[in-house]
């Protein structure tokens, strides 16, 4: 009769730890599947109403105006943030909206000797609230006018006529041009702007635009080599029919 009680103690002990540990390990199970849960819904920092597409409304707080851009500080929603459009006759308190924003980082204007953050061009925008549809602002930027220069090409080398009156047989390829530096704009999307001219023409271009990193001044005559792109648009009125890009000097 004892071993009875004993044996029925220890059964009746077995089954109590038993269900004791099947109790624990749903509690355990639970806290390991909150873990990657609450890792996935921690606070994110949200993207300004900026870069979602469509129409944004914005309303100006400050104006500085350079010799071809406007940077306007604006505040949409509760976000303030600097914008730069075409150079526009803006005021303080005006109303502006406009649809695809580039975002550029740690942008540096050498005319205000000012590095931004952040920043967004704009190439479409109106006057006004949202309701207006934001139009595109005027893009063609003005021509530069033919220079009387007469510049032979580089060895090895073409002309600028030569590379618009048979710019497909040159799309992709690195050509190396020598010209005259008739524009330089520095540090734009983290690259420099060149235009040069050789005297030359072709399908009724003269001007011939280049990104590089190498630095160049007005009136210089340089050789670049570089490769040529058809049909580039950078964003924010940056649009080329032929452009040479990732150019050196030689």
């Amino acid at each position: 009769m004892k071993i009875k009680l004993i044996a029925i103690s220890i059964l009746m002990a077995a089954l109590l730890l038993s269900c004791q540990k099947k109790e624990q390990e749903p509690k355990q199970q639970r806290q390991t599947d909150q873990t990657p849960q609450q890792k996935s819904t921690a606070p994110e920092t949200q993207q300004p109403e900026t870069q979602k597409p469509g129409i944004h409304t914005a309303v100006v707080q400050e104006v500085i105006h350079v010799s071809d851009y406007t940077y306007l500080r604006v505040k949409e929603n509760d976000a303030d943030f600097w914008i730069a459009i075409r150079k526009t006759p803006m005021e303080p308190g005006e109303t502006i909206s406009y649809a695809n924003p580039l975002e550029m980082r740690d942008f540096t204007s050498k005319e205000l000797q000012r590095t931004f953050d952040k920043i967004f061009f704009i190439s479409a925008y109106s006057k006004g609230d949202a309701s207006t549809p934001a139009t595109a602002a005027p893009r063609t930027r003005p021509a530069i006018d033919k220079k009387e220069i007469s510049i032979a090409p580089a060895k090895d080398g073409i002309s600028i006529g030569e590379l618009f009156s048979n710019k497909g047989a040159y799309a992709g390829k690195t050509v190396t041009i020598k010209g005259q530096v008739v524009k330089f704009s520095a540090a734009i999307m983290k690259r420099n702007w060149v235009h040069i001219q050789d005297g030359t023409s072709g399908d009724g271009k003269h001007d011939l635009a280049i990104t590089t990193q190498d630095e160049a001044a007005v009136g210089d005559i340089v050789t670049f080599e570089g490769k040529i792109t058809l049909n580039k648009d950078f964003g924010a009125g940056y649009k080329y029919k032929v452009i040479m890009e990732e150019a050196k000097k030689k």
